[in-house]
């Protein structure tokens, strides 16, 4: 069952990379309007997920309280190394340093394969994060996998503008979006070819897992809710975020 929960819970996250036609078909305006609140949803579930759900599970799995912060720290280490090095990658390789034809009329053509193996390794890991939380229990596969969905929303429209602006059409750049968005089910894969070994380092990969959900919602998502000087939406982004948490909170009464 671990299985058939894990590829339909993927087959729903990679249907997000669809939601740039939503993005370009409302005016910009109205998608700063629902972003901002995604925004909040996602910071609230992948801290959620990680507070109520991971680090309590691994906790007990691991036994040992240093080794178990020595695994979440390894979550938030990596994504910062991670996230350090696409930075540094953009930037070193941006539209502002080539002088091209194609960068003078705004097509960094480079930048469509950059963002694609970018976004492919970062659903990869969804992928895996997704099958080896239904492993663990249907609960955190469930919230785990909510978590993930709401936080893919942003960064997908993200990707897709990128695309666009890189030069393909819209058709192309959705079409390579969502092969790129495949690549979660090749994570899960590999998880499940190595479920033996998974059993062994469970509460490990558990942790690893919460560190990196605490890392990306503290340094990108919640950064982003402090942009703003309106007190209507701060305080509608921190009722978003409220509910996000909330929403992992309720996910404990599910009995499987």
């Amino acid at each position: 069952m671990e299985t058939i929960y894990t590829l339909l819970s993927i087959g729903a996250v990679s249907l997000v990379s669809f939601a740039g036609i939503a993005a370009f078909s409302l005016r910009q305006d109205v998608m700063k309007k629902i972003l901002f609140i995604l925004v909040g949803l996602a910071a609230g579930t992948l801290i959620g997920d990680a507070v109520i759900h991971l680090i309590p599970e691994s906790l007990e799995a691991i036994g040992d309280e240093r080794t178990f912060g020595l695994a979440l720290l390894g979550g938030v280490i990596v994504f910062f190394v991670l996230e350090k090095y696409l930075r540094w990658h953009h930037a070193h390789h941006g539209p502002e340093e080539e002088h091209t034809e194609e960068e003078a009329h705004n097509h960094p053509r480079h930048l469509a394969p950059m963002v694609l193996v970018a976004d492919g390794i970062h659903n990869l890991v969804d992928g895996a994060v997704i099958a080896a939380s239904f492993l663990v229990s249907p609960v955190i596969g469930i919230a785990t996998t909510v978590a993930v969905f709401l936080h893919e929303i942003p960064q997908e429209i993200a990707d897709y503008a990128l695309l666009v602006h890189s030069g393909l059409s819209r058709t192309k750049a959705l079409i390579y979006n969502f092969l790129s968005a495949l690549t979660a089910f090749l994570g899960a894969f590999i998880v499940f070819g190595l479920h033996g070994v998974f059993e062994s380092v469970e509460g490990l990969i558990t942790a690893f897992t919460a560190g990196a959900f605490i890392y990306i919602a503290a340094t990108d998502l919640i950064p982003e809710l402090h942009k703003t000087n309106d007190p209507r939406r701060g305080a509608l982004e921190l009722l978003s975020f409220i509910i996000g948490i909330l929403l992992m909170f309720l996910l404990t009464y599910l009995e499987f």
